[in-house]
């Protein structure tokens, strides 16, 4: 590394200036190993940009760089992903941060107003990259439109809101009012005429909306804050030679090609690095090494974009998006032979995230030679060529043909070449070129399979034709015998025939081929094709006037992206009571802006102190063995590690943990049983030293078979946790079944699902004298109070546990937070210093735990009608490596077995199955969908087995007032029907089941289905000692209350209710009322805020304290009639009477008894009903909601924003667990869905384009807070609608292929099993060829 100083100029800078918020840093050792993230986290203190993946998954590191281009004489901003771009990389631009457009203290940024007045906020955790991605699209463009929107905010994901009131929010910044608005300046009229809102009647502003347009502040480019001028008037910023020295990397950024050239032809194996979208990913995750980074962003000669003739060039540092635009001017200009142009374009709109686009290359994807790349295919199909330029060779030309990809992630090109540009040739009237991409998610995602396909004509007969793939095999490949044989050929039936024929015996796959999916990946060849012949015949019918068949065109097409629409029906049931009371009007989360501006705390955004440590868990690298030995010499020897802790610093009897039976550890000291169990821990003076010693504990194993993976394995092994099964029995089954005319079997299951919460495991701990303070990421801070105190045999009153808020929860953080809040406080109090802990995304999702995977097995009995007598249900759930909540969770899977329908006789087996799977655990539903997913298949058998109806069958069969549970509990104020007819209503239902019928009989490729399912889910944590809460009110004698509850703000607005319930019962206006985080040592033995009851418990104790308050006020309250608030409270405080007052709750005891199967398990059921419509592409597996309808008993609600928030967000969340959310894992019990780039969440682009939601009026409950109703579980399974819908969708496709209409699917229905379910010629053919020979790649757990 010394000699590399040889080839350095003498004047290279080797200071780092950028600006950061207007603001001027210069680093003087800037390290190339540091990402923009960390510097603006840990070195500027800026914690408003987030970590949410580390790979540019997410989105939540959105920030804005700005750079001044010279020779064009504008600035240019765009949107990065902070976690991948190298701080190296920011010389002389300017960054720009949440922190940096707006404030709760000044003004906050019409962006961040509209996000959190919109409700577009619940959590918060995403919300300043969606921010920022927003902000530098109003930056960047001057009038945008719907599809602006959705393309700025492809790269961003949020796991609460369900995306519709963040569009919503963001659509006000193209409505006319606010496009007019500049012209309006000056004027005292607005723009809009008569239609502005002050011109409005009453009546018609003060209508039920979320939210008032008119309260917006307009917004003003002009008011944005100026680019630095230093960066403008300061030539040398773009000019000088950079080199930037770390302790394991250097950085260069030479200033010619001619420097560039002869350091790659020195250092062969540097690597040249423009927007860092893969190196960074290879770096973090694959712990690849790159001793030399090249920086060519200052060539001229990598930056053209040029127009010739014959071709365009671009040079190989300009950015995908610039790539996009220089393609569209092109189209523009001549449209008629920029085929190949609109294929790249096509498919950059699927490609990555805008954040990526913006940074990434054309050539880095060359070079890459991924196979599954998105854009080789159509290089190759197009034979573009690369200009290269090496010290040895000189200038050369390549081509992207079908021998440049030589090996996996290998090409023609040598270490010392320089790919400088790419020549992109244009087509003529007789060349036909189109390209493909699928995927599991549309936006933002790596494809499965790509296409491209290049047909040239003379005469009608095709004389030169390409057909490409990406996807199917090592590298990107060329079918040359494919090709080959058709030559010559017209395109006709006979070539189609001929061609299918010979890609299904040259494509070779078999099932243990990465990537799995072989006989999809293969059928997907052949159908997109079929799409491309379609295609190019429709043209050539249309040039010669022959007819092609209607139903066969529409599959030519992939879904349309359109602009979404919504609406909210509630009732505004407050909006003419006292002011200060807010219960039931839509009042934003209370967090919102300090959340869109970024200064929400969470965990890991607490400032450093001196002296703090960092802690890193080492993790089990087998998922069955027993521990040989484990050495953390080497880790120990690296200056700045503290120290590793592992089981033999913990009694043996206190590393046992775990929440229901203590059969986990800490610390594993003998076996493994997954590759989450945590081996030790290393303790290090910064994150980089922990992360990089971490790597170097060697532990040895020997393996024990066998490893469990699958349901199936544990139901062979018999391997089931002790207890199963648990059953339930009502009525005499043997008589039901002796004497039925009908009993069918059946059985479905339903996979794993991620949380996928924004901000992963945190924890933070100090020691205060023989204290302990615990800061984590807990949805039950009480518990790891509890346990920390036991591990260190220290009393509970001396370990206090605080959550400020969490980024997102979902069950996910009440048991598994333990697993890093445990080790981070144990290292905090034996070392006595503060400790931090965070896991990185693909810890978290190594190590917490999944939704449950099910298997359900089911034997019903019914009689002609479709009248269920009694049904025998068995379920095998898959709780991974320890119990956890399993048993609890299984309680509640046999309570929901019956959904919404009355089953007399019951009789229901659930088995825990114990596999060598992380421990699965709580997630929204609990249970509860899993099975109610099972009970909707089979009311659907019923139906197919009598030639019925669905909606008969469930008519008949459903829940009225007074009915019995299979557990004997009376409905009371059952409203099941009210939401069913309603939804039935509201969603004109019938007559859209008709016109989709009619739009199936007229396409072939293209289908559409429509499904409706209600819902029934019970409230109650099923077990008393959780039914209480506490709360704990401090009037100050200012009049401001400050106000205490045990239970978690997560994004679900509970403070937010809190307040809104305290503002009712005191009333006083909810400014004076805040409340500032949970901690244990003021609400002590909290439950954990879990089973969307805590607004009903913690709402009464609320109301309880300030009763007690009011009391004791009430006095100076008659005294002084026209007092205020702050009157009476001074008076008594003058009077030293109590201001503090404490509440507490305990619902009334639960009167079931599991032994004769009597009583009351819950206290009441919320119901509701949802419609989805939706339109399936056959031949790829692709699909589009089209519409969802939702109705929702939710009594009277506190917050209906906060509620129809939760409705959307839940909808979404089970819409991702039943069509596309999959976990990969291969037979050895490793994960292989570890982050964004694996495991798809929806995106923006995946919410119903048009989504309904109505909330049921007049239907309050007497049982709970203000005849409210729990919200947070119960809509996450009517996104079963949208699954069922697809199965519709795809009995049409079946049936039209002659194939049998009943099948089973499987959820999630994802693209490989709706294609794979609407069998035809195509899968036909190759379902032969593919080889079995070999394991199969990937496992279903």
């Amino acid at each position: 590394m010394e000699l590399l100083t040889i080839h350095i100029p003498e004047n290279a800078k080797t200071d780092l200036v950028f600006y950061v918020n207007g603001k001027k840093v210069v680093e003087s050792e800037p390290d190339p190993e540091w990402t923009l993230l960390w510097y603006l986290r840990k070195k500027l203190h800026l914690t408003g940009t987030k970590y949410g993946c580390g790979e540019g998954g997410c989105g939540a590191c959105t920030v804005m760089v700005s750079q001044y281009l010279k020779l064009e004489d504008r600035v240019k901003h765009i949107a990065v992903n902070a976690c991948l771009t190298p701080v190296c990389a920011m010389h002389g631009l300017a960054v720009t941060t949440v922190e940096g457009i707006g404030s709760t203290q000044d003004r906050l940024h019409p962006v961040q107003e509209r996000l959190a007045k919109a409700h577009g906020s619940q959590c918060g955790f995403c919300t300043p990259g969606i921010v920022m991605s927003m902000y530098a699209l109003l930056r960047s463009k001057e009038k945008i439109c719907y599809s602006d929107i959705d393309t700025a905010l492809q790269g961003n994901l949020c796991r609460c809101t369900g995306y519709r009131p963040i569009i919503e929010a963001f659509k006000t910044f193209g409505e006319a009012w606010e496009i007019n608005y500049v012209n309006a300046k000056g004027s005292s009229s607005c723009a809009m005429g008569d239609n502005c809102c002050r011109n409005k009647k009453a009546e018609e502003n003060n209508k039920n909306e979320l939210f008032r347009k008119s309260s917006f502040v307009p917004y003003d480019a002009t008011q944005e804050p100026i680019f630095p001028p230093e960066l403008k008037l300061n030539n040398s910023y773009s000019e000088s030679y950079l080199m930037f020295k770390g302790e394991n990397v250097i950085w260069i950024r030479p200033q010619n090609l001619e420097d560039l050239i002869v350091l790659k032809n020195k250092y062969p194996n540097s690597k040249i690095v423009i927007g860092n979208t893969e190196i960074g990913v290879e770096m973090k995750f694959k712990k690849i090494k790159y001793p030399i980074l090249l920086c060519p962003t200052m060539i001229p000669e990598m930056y053209i974009c040029d127009a010739t003739k014959e071709e365009l060039t671009i040079g190989a540092a300009v950015s995908l998006n610039e790539v996009n635009s220089f393609l569209n001017r092109q189209l523009k200009l001549d449209t008629s032979r920029g085929q190949v142009f609109e294929a790249i374009i096509n498919i950059l709109h699927w490609f990555a995230g805008n954040q990526v686009r913006n940074v990434a290359s054309l050539i880095g994807n060359i070079v890459t030679a991924s196979p599954i790349s998105d854009l080789n295919p159509i290089l190759m199909a197009c034979s573009a060529v690369l200009n290269i330029y090496s010290l040895d060779k000189g200038h050369r030309k390549v081509v992207i043909d079908s021998d440049f990809f030589v090996s996996y992630r290998k090409t023609l090109l040598r270490d010392n070449d320089i790919v400088v540009s790419i020549e992109i040739p244009f087509t003529n009237n007789q060349h036909f070129f189109k390209a493909y991409k699928q995927s599991r998610r549309r936006n933002d995602d790596i494809s499965i399979v790509t296409a491209a396909f290049s047909v040239k004509f003379i005469d009608k007969v095709i004389s030169e034709i390409k057909i490409c793939y990406g996807g199917m095999g090592p590298t990107t490949i060329c079918a040359v015998n494919s090709c080959n044989l058709i030559k010559g050929c017209c395109w006709n039936k006979n070539m189609l025939n001929k061609v299918m024929d010979s890609l299904t015996h040259e494509l070779k796959l078999d099932i243990s081929v990465p990537g799995g999916m072989a006989i999809y990946r293969k059928s997907l060849c052949l159908s997109l094709f079929y799409k491309f012949y379609l295609h190019v015949l429709s043209d050539l019918t249309s040039a010669t006037g022959d007819n092609l068949i209607n139903s066969q065109l529409y599959g030519i097409n992939d879904l349309h992206i359109c602009e979404p629409k919504s609406s909210q029906y509630f009732d505004l049931k407050n909006d003419a009571i006292e002011i200060s009371d807010c219960v039931g009007k839509p009042v934003p989360h209370i967090s919102a802006m300090k959340q869109a501006t970024g200064e929400a705390m969470y965990c890991d955004d607490i400032p450093h102190i001196e002296g703090e440590l960092f802690l890193t868990l080492v993790l089990s690298t087998e998922s069955h063995a027993r521990i040989k030995s484990i050495d953390a010499s080497k880790a120990l020897s690296i200056s700045g590690v503290e120290q590793f802790l592992s089981a033999v610093d913990i009694d043996a009897e206190f590393n046992k943990v775990g929440p229901l039976i203590k059969d986990e550890q800490i610390f594993s000291s003998n076996i493994v049983s997954s590759r989450s169990c945590v081996i030790g821990a290393v303790v290090a003076k910064s994150e980089m030293i922990a992360r990089k010693a971490k790597d170097l504990v060697t532990v040895t194993y020997d393996p024990i078979q066998p490893t469990i993976v699958t349901l199936e394995d544990a139901i062979v092994h018999r391997s089931f946790f002790s207890g199963s099964p648990v059953s339930l029995k009502k009525g005499d089954l043997i008589e039901v079944f002796s004497n039925s005319f009908h009993i069918i079997e059946g059985h479905v299951r339903s996979g794993a699902q991620e949380h996928f919460y924004l901000e992963t495991m945190s924890a933070y701990a100090v020691r205060k004298e023989d204290e302990l303070e615990i800061i984590c990421s807990s949805q039950n801070p009480a518990e790891i109070a509890q346990i920390v105190s036991r591990v260190l045999r220290i009393p509970n009153h001396k370990v206090v546990c605080k959550v400020k808020r969490l980024g997102g929860a979902f069950g996910g953080k009440e048991t598994r937070a333990m697993m890093l809040a445990v080790p981070v406080a144990i290292a905090a109090y034996k070392l006595n210093k503060p400790v931090r802990g965070v896991l990185d995304r693909d810890e978290d999702m190594q190590t917490t735990g999944y939704r449950h995977p099910f298997l359900i097995k089911y034997k019903v009995a019914f009689d002609d009608d479709g009248k269920i007598f009694g049904a025998a249900i068995d379920i095998y759930c898959n709780g991974g490596f320890s119990m956890d909540l399993s048993s609890a969770l299984v309680s509640r899977s046999i309570a929901h077995i019956d959904n919404c329908y009355n089953i007399p006789n019951v009789e229901v087996n659930a088995y825990i199955c114990k596999t060598n799977l992380p421990s699965n655990t709580a997630f929204r539903g609990f249970g509860a969908p899993q099975v109610m997913f099972a009970a909707e298949n089979m009311i659907r058998d019923i139906a197919a087995n009598l030639d019925k109806t669905y909606e008969e069958i469930a008519i008949l069969n459903m829940y009225r007032e007074g009915d019995l549970t299979h557990y004997n509990q009376s409905l009371k104020y059952c409203t099941l029907s009210r939401c069913w007819n309603e939804c039935i209503e509201n969603s004109a239902y019938w007559r859209r089941k008709v016109e989709v019928d009619e739009f199936n009989k007229m396409n072939r490729w293209k289908k559409k289905g429509i499904a409706i399912v209600p819902t029934k889910y019970g409230i109650s944590f099923q077990s008393d000692v959780l039914m209480q809460a506490g709360a704990l009110l401090l009037v100050y004698n200012d009049g401001s209350v400050l106000l205490s509850i045990g239970g978690v703000e997560m994004g679900q607005g509970l403070f937010t209710k809190m307040i809104q319930v305290a503002s009712r019962a005191l009333d006083l206006d909810i400014s004076k009322i805040h409340i500032s985080e949970m901690s244990t040592d003021k609400v002590p033995n909290s439950s954990p805020t879990a089973a969307s009851i805590s607004s009903d418990l913690y709402g009464m104790a609320v109301i309880d304290a300030c009763t007690i308050l009011k009391e004791r006020l009430e006095s100076y309250k008659i005294k002084n009639p026209n007092g205020k608030w702050e009157d009476w409270v001074m008076a008594a405080y003058l009077d030293r009477v109590n201001l503090s007052a404490t509440g507490y709750y305990s619902a009334p005891k639960i009167e079931y008894n599991d032994k004769t199967n009597s009583g009351n398990i819950y206290e009441y059921f919320t119901y509701g009903a949802g419609c989805s419509e939706v339109i399936i592409d056959c031949l790829t597996g692709d699909h589009q909601v089209l519409r969802s309808d939702i109705v929702m008993d939710l009594g009277e609600s506190i917050n209906p924003a906060i509620d129809i928030g939760q409705i959307e967000g839940a909808f979404m969340q089970g819409y991702g667990f039943f069509t596309m959310e999959e976990m990969l894992f291969l037979p050895t019990g490793e994960i292989l869905s570890k982050g964004p780039g694996t495991y798809k969440i929806p995106g923006f682009s995946d919410i119903p384009k048009e989504f309904n939601v109505s909330l049921l009026k007049g239907a309050p409950n007497p049982r709970a807070v203000y005849s409210s109703k729990a919200v947070g579980e119960p809509p996450l399974f009517l996104a079963a609608s949208v699954f069922f819908a697809i199965k519709e969708a795809i009995k049409s496709a079946r049936i039209d292929a002659g194939v049998k209409p009943d099948f089973v699917l499987h959820a999630p229905a994802t693209c490989e099993r709706i294609r794979m379910a609407c069998e035809d010629e195509f899968t036909e053919k190759v379902k032969p060829t593919i080889s079995k020979e070999g394991q199969q790649w990937n496992v279903v757990a």
